[in-house]
């Protein structure tokens, strides 16, 4: 089994969810006591966040080029990172190590594309909304991207980091995203991407009438994949 080197932190609330993901698959495939080797570096979010709203991009790029490189050291064969934003440098990332970086949106445009879903919603934070660097990559492989309007793109905004990185789960919030999830519907989206590796806390399928393709858990098989090597 290879060694998963994971970038986690931003948030740990996530960063949780791929420990638990990638070690449930690999239990599923390998057997009952059978778990991942993993290896996690997980930075503080507070100055990660920080540089992100002050567009220091280069800075946040810095403390994340040097947990990947502390684990290639460590021995992980493989860097995920364990946040959608933080993929804006991800080229700065990989150019900094000799290991594979498994980038988090192949998985998601694979996901979509096996189920015939050519038009997507695109819901996370609002640079991943409205940057190209997560865009780009799913027009690459063939999708059309919706995201939600301004005032919608705030709301998600807001409830990513006022709530879901610190844990809290809301009803009414919940309520907010099914009604973006509606609007993307309206306008021709077949799929939603949860974006934001957090989303997946606070909405599951059973609150969508389109499938949601969660980041979180395609990054974690995709992992598991590259371990396991498939």
């Amino acid at each position: 089994m290879r060694t998963i080197g994971l970038i986690g932190g931003m948030s740990w609330e996530s960063s949780a969810e791929y420990y638990r993901l990638i070690n449930q698959q690999v239990r599923d495939r390998l057997g009952p006591l059978r778990s991942a080797q993993l290896l996690m570096h997980s930075v503080d979010f507070g100055p990660v966040e920080q540089a992100q709203h002050a567009g220091r991009w280069d800075d946040a790029a810095a403390i994340l080029v040097d947990a990947a490189r502390r684990l290639e050291v460590g021995g992980a064969q493989c860097v995920v990172l364990c946040t959608n934003t933080m993929h804006k440098v991800a080229e700065q990332i990989q150019a900094a190590i000799s290991i594979p970086f498994l980038h988090i949106a192949e998985p998601a445009a694979q996901a979509a594309l096996d189920i015939d879903a050519h038009t997507v919603g695109l819901l996370g934070t609002a640079f991943t909304m409205e940057q190209a660097f997560l865009k780009q990559r799913l027009i690459a492989k063939g999708l059309t991207v919706l995201v939600p309007d301004d005032a919608e793109r705030q709301d998600v905004h807001r409830i990513i980091y006022d709530e879901l990185c610190v844990g809290v789960i809301s009803d009414e919030s919940r309520k907010i995203y099914q009604t973006v999830i509606e609007s993307l519907t309206a306008r021709g989206a077949q799929a939603i991407i949860l974006g934001c590796t957090e989303i997946g806390l606070l909405v599951k399928p059973q609150h969508s009438a389109l499938p949601l393709l969660d980041t979180t858990e395609l990054h974690a098989q995709s992992a598991v994949a590259f371990a396991l090597d498939d």
